[in-house]
């Protein structure tokens, strides 16, 4: 295929510069080729270079194909062609300062990964052991600081450069959920405390009522369903993913005493991808989950989602004391449905529900928002789900069912704050008592 030719100037500056821009979004992950970047120099010099509005969603269009990718896009084009001390800016967030010297700040999301693809991985030099005699020299005791994957596992998700991801993602591949069996109220006939009559008399019967033998039995053990519903709304896609990658290992690796591992996903429609995390390969896995399910980085809608599942899925997966566990912002959109109904419905299905939600990882965080408020009464366990530790709560959580983690505090924090429609309702029961009594 012979390519058309390209109408640029006799010193293409802008080309090239698309080029190593392109080279960068490949380091961050993106899929890009050099025919992309053949069709975004076409685009850029169709749609000219006049409004940085128009190149931005001009390059946007030529190069994103993912919306997991739009978040890296826009960090690296801010950083590439926005920022004039872009190379500083990036040198400086990647060279590790000491606590308390250097004021620290939030990373932005995907803002150390685009760093890392604009920089090629080349991190700056460090100081080497030489001193001046004018400077003074700084021991630090290094002894009890804690190991490069007990960091790791204490890093947000939403915050992790790539080669970090890889390094989490391993780790969440390896990691175990087991849960303790419950005892069921069928027994077997084997070595226990309770009388068995039934066995004892039939045994008796075959050597002409004689009973040489006591039998006994005692309760069978069988273990409980694991349900997982995940949002995968935008604000929840990152966390989703590290989720479900811990979902895949926990349905593919034995002992572990689940009886069966269901997941759905939610955003603005609810989808079944427990199949799916039946695959040996975690990115096979995935892959096939997100082709089936369309509502990546969309909108939310909790409460109409757990409510299909209630209605459609409830009885077929949330028998034997099935354990849930719910990972989501709380940030329902649709305001008319009643989610405190919904979530009613289902902790009465539920053995036990597990919200693990990623908002929590902030010190301020308040529970203010009307759908975290509706579901925090109606779940048993409340904790953060924003890096590795937090996942490897869940598993305190199984163990230890009467530990709410943080939901007694917060839901303290609900009783305080007077709610709008209890004021209103207030005023209604003050303002029928005094009609009455004036009507007598």
């Amino acid at each position: 295929m012979k390519l058309p030719p390209i109408s640029l100037p006799d010193d293409p500056k802008l080309a090239e510069n698309i080029t190593h821009f392109g080279r960068a979004l490949r380091r961050a992950g993106l899929n890009i080729g050099p025919g992309r970047i053949t069709d975004a120099i076409l685009a850029v010099s169709a749609a000219g270079f006049t409004s940085k509005v128009d190149f931005y969603w001009t390059l946007h269009a030529c190069f994103v194909s993912k919306p997991e990718d739009r978040a890296v896009f826009a960090q690296i084009f801010r950083l590439y062609w926005r920022d004039p001390q872009f190379m500083e800016h990036m040198m400086a967030f990647l060279t590790p300062a000491v606590r308390g010297v250097q004021e620290e700040r939030q990373a932005v999301a995907a803002e150390r990964r685009a760093a890392q693809a604009l920089l090629d991985q080349q991190y700056p030099d460090l100081p080497d052991g030489t001193t001046n005699e004018d400077e003074v020299e700084v021991d630090i005791d290094a002894s009890q600081t804690t190991s490069g994957e007990e960091h790791l596992k204490t890093l947000d998700f939403e915050q992790m450069s790539i080669a970090e991801m890889a390094r989490a993602k391993r780790i969440l591949a390896t990691m175990r959920l087991p849960v303790p069996p419950i005892l069921s109220r069928r027994t077997q006939a084997l070595p226990g405390r309770m009388p068995d009559w039934r066995g004892t008399m039939r045994g008796a019967m075959r050597t002409g009522g004689e009973i040489n033998q006591f039998r006994t039995k005692r309760p069978r053990i069988r273990y409980p369903n694991l349900v997982v519903l995940c949002d995968i709304s935008g604000s929840m896609s990152q966390y989703s993913r590290a989720v479900l990658h811990f979902v895949h290992a926990v349905a593919n690796k034995q002992g572990q005493g689940w009886a069966h591992v269901h997941a759905f996903t939610f955003g603005t429609q609810l989808t079944n991808i427990s199949r799916h995390m039946r695959t040996r390969d975690v990115d096979a896995a995935l892959a096939a989950a997100g082709a089936q399910a369309q509502d990546w980085e969309g909108g939310t809608r909790i409460a109409a989602c757990l409510d299909r599942f209630n209605r459609d899925w409830s009885r077929r997966v949330m028998g034997q004391g099935a354990v849930v566990l719910l990972i989501t912002d709380g940030l329902d959109r649709d305001g008319d449905a009643d989610l405190g109904k919904v979530m009613e419905r289902l902790s009465l299905t539920a053995k036990q529900v597990i919200w693990l939600n990623p908002l929590l990882r902030y010190d301020g965080f308040a529970p203010k928002a009307r759908g975290i408020t509706q579901m925090l009464p109606h779940v048993d366990t409340f904790r953060a789900g924003h890096n590795i530790a937090s996942l490897e709560g869940v598993t305190h959580a199984l163990m230890q069912p009467h530990d709410g983690g943080d939901k007694q505090r917060f839901m303290s924090l609900i009783d305080q704050t007077p709610r709008p429609d209890e004021k209103k309702l207030g005023w209604s029961l003050a303002h029928t008592r005094n009609k009455k009594d004036r009507h007598g």
